[in-house]
């Protein structure tokens, strides 16, 4: 250890602390952070649309991993600063925290207030090119990990093809008198790969324009010839709409309200179904706020004044005691957009929003047009309560099934399902359960398992599609009520992840169209009920291969037709091919090595990339109505459908 004192204080000058510690500023450097970096670039220029002043933004991803996002606003000043002799375009990115979202003079409304977005882009970056438009003049300039190179240039527009590769290569898709284009290339020192997934990007871009109906985004990939663009006149309304597709609906249309005052701006539009789940999308200035905050929780309030005063007013409370604010949000599909000047978030991530006095006016405009809409709209508002009323009834109903199974816990004295092969060790960081169909396979992996880490249950057929299911049925369920008891962590609103008995949960079924139907009836039902145990890690896939090739004593083992083809090419034409189909079939030694052994198997860990598109496609697959999935399938029946959660 070297001697602590004062020499050893380093202060790192400029963007070296990004550079130095860069998951404090985006969160990761994997695919999360690498696309934020995008989303960075994008909000500002969404800020500048909130602002008034721009109506189109491009995003392009090209060859070799470069991004080029450009937007029809004012773009950043480029003149002189009176106090730093800088010109501005430089100044905002390369030193933390400034900006002009501080004093609110330019922007009243934005999500951008730590000072740190577009500076975190350029000192990611192995290089950026700033372009900024005023009238007939252009002006650029050159960085290479956050560090000026060359300095400011103006140019005229001819001359772009003329001038340094990573200008050379801007494509300016907008033909605005103003505007700002970045064009960057994410540093490969920085991020273990560069590759961005265009769905993910998408989805977000789809959010951003639900959100602001004024703006139209384009999103291109040239790698790919994809093109999307997204521009939504009915804005939020039609953000519900999508949502809710996969639905059965209460009412026919969403109801709607913007409310402007001094203090905020509260918009939201909601619709009830018949679904046995909330879907709350919440926003504050564009930032989606996916832990809630304390505009939620008076979204949440109003909602729950409003219903409960109209059923007792209407004297429909009868035969349950009560109506709690769980059940007036049950088939609730929402999406509330605050918008307020000095949002309290907490942390960089932005993901929960602190202001006190948001709650209170969030749940006085809502109860308030809530009771107005009401009053005047008393056949769906007998509709809605009626809903809500069959939920409370449910719910009442369900409360033994849901005491049951806190009290058939894996930590009390009645046990766990005898069907359960459970590991020897009691440390459940170290321990992993695989979820497996039918007895044949579940025979197998319990011989081919490590008895002291492994643990195996094995299912009877498929299980319930809890999408279909009120809490009642599905607490009722033999096979559920044995995944919940052996997890140990209780469900729903009672869920305590720490109480999880397996850090590693892992769906292993064949790799067949029944495979398949089991692995997404178990996501349904873990997306529904144990949410959190995605959310923190916990659920995985195993990936059992489809072959096994053979030549004398060189075994491979494949996991699809194209690799198959490809390695029968290599090894040559009298190499031996053995199809699996299913892990009965396979021999404990095989399944151990190839989809058990922790030093050779390949796991996909389950996340959940985007929460509202993840709502969205599960009534859609699991629910009641055919239509939105048969279109679904028709739609991609073409190609080969990946749905990232």
């Amino acid at each position: 250890m070297e001697k602590y004192d004062a020499s050893q204080i380093q202060i790192l000058e400029g963007l070296k602390a990004v550079r130095k510690v860069p998951g404090m500023y985006i969160g990761s450097t994997d695919e999360r952070g690498l696309h934020h970096l995008v989303y960075e670039v994008v909000d500002n220029s969404i800020d500048e649309s909130v602002a008034g002043f721009c109506n189109n933004v491009s995003i392009i991803f090209q060859r070799d991993g470069w991004v080029c996002i450009e937007d029809d606003g004012r773009g950043i000043p480029v003149d002189i600063h009176p106090e730093y002799n800088r010109p501005g375009l430089e100044i905002v990115l390369t030193e933390l925290h400034s900006g002009a979202k501080f004093n609110k003079k330019v922007y009243k409304i934005t999500g951008g207030l730590h000072g740190v977005g577009v500076h975190v882009v350029n000192a990611l970056s192995e290089t950026l090119v700033a372009m900024v438009k005023k009238g007939p003049r252009l002006f650029y300039e050159i960085f290479s990990k956050g560090v000026p190179d060359g300095g400011l240039v103006e140019i005229a527009s001819t001359e772009l093809s003329m001038q340094p590769p990573p200008v050379a290569g801007i494509t300016a898709k907008l033909s605005s008198e103003s505007g700002l284009i970045i064009r960057f290339k994410p540093d490969a020192e920085i991020f273990a790969q560069i590759g961005f997934n265009y769905k993910t990007i998408l989805s977000r871009m789809r959010e951003l324009a639900f959100l602001n109906p004024q703006v139209s985004i384009t999103l291109e990939d040239e790698n790919t010839q994809t093109k999307d663009t997204l521009h939504f006149d009915g804005g939020i309304v039609e953000f519900v709409k999508y949502l809710a597709e996969g639905d059965n609906y209460v009412h026919k249309d969403p109801l709607h309200l913007k409310e402007e005052n001094d203090d905020a701006i509260v918009e939201f539009a909601l619709q009830y179904t018949t679904a046995t789940s909330e879907t709350l999308q919440s926003y504050v200035n564009n930032i989606n706020t996916i832990d809630g905050g304390t505009h939620v929780s008076g979204f949440r309030a109003g909602i729950s004044r409003a219903v409960t005063d109209y059923a007792k007013n209407k004297d429909m409370i009868k035969g349950i005691e009560s109506l709690s604010g769980e059940d007036s949000r049950e088939g609730l599909v929402a999406v509330l957009h605050v918008k307020i000047k000095e949002p309290q978030f907490e942390g960089q991530t932005k993901a929960k929003l602190g202001n006190a006095e948001v709650r209170g006016i969030v749940q006085s405009s809502t109860e308030k047009f809530l009771k107005e809409f009401f009053s005047a709209y008393t056949n769906i508002a007998d509709s809605i309560v009626k809903r809500v009323i069959q939920s409370a009834m449910a719910r009442e109903a369900s409360r033994k099934a849901k005491d049951l199974v806190r009290r058939k816990s894996a930590l009390d004295g009645i046990g766990l399902p005898g069907k359960l092969a459970d590991c020897s060790t009691n440390d459940p960081q170290k321990s992993e359960i695989f979820i497996v169909e039918g007895p044949s396979a579940g025979g197998t992996a319990k011989l081919a398992r490590n008895r002291e880490t492994q643990a195996i249950l094995p299912l009877r057929g498929k299980i319930l599609n809890v999408e279909k299911a009120n809490d009642l049925k599905t607490l009722s369920n033999e096979e559920i009520r044995n995944l919940i008891t052996i997890l140990g962590t209780n469900v729903k609103e009672n869920i305590n992840v720490s109480k999880l008995r397996y850090h590693k949960v892992i769906i292993m079924t064949d790799a067949d169209v029944d495979g398949a139907h089991i692995r997404t009836l178990l996501l349904t039902f873990f997306y529904r009920y144990v949410k959190d145990i995605i959310l923190n890690g916990n659920v995985f896939f195993a990936q059992p291969p489809l072959f096994r090739i053979q030549k004398g004593e060189k075994v491979e083992y494949v996991y699809s037709e194209a690799e198959k083809e490809r390695m029968v090419s290599i090894m040559g034409d009298n190499s031996v091919v053995q199809r699996f189909k299913g892990l009965g079939e396979m021999n404990p030694q095989q399944l151990w090595e190839t989809a058990m052994d922790p030093q050779t198997r390949k796991l996909v860990q389950v996340t959940i990339v985007d929460a509202a598109e993840a709502d969205r496609l599960f009534p859609i697959l699991m629910g009641e109505k055919v239509e939105p999935r048969r279109k679904f399938i028709e739609d991609n029946a073409a190609t080969v459908t990946n749905i990232d959660l």
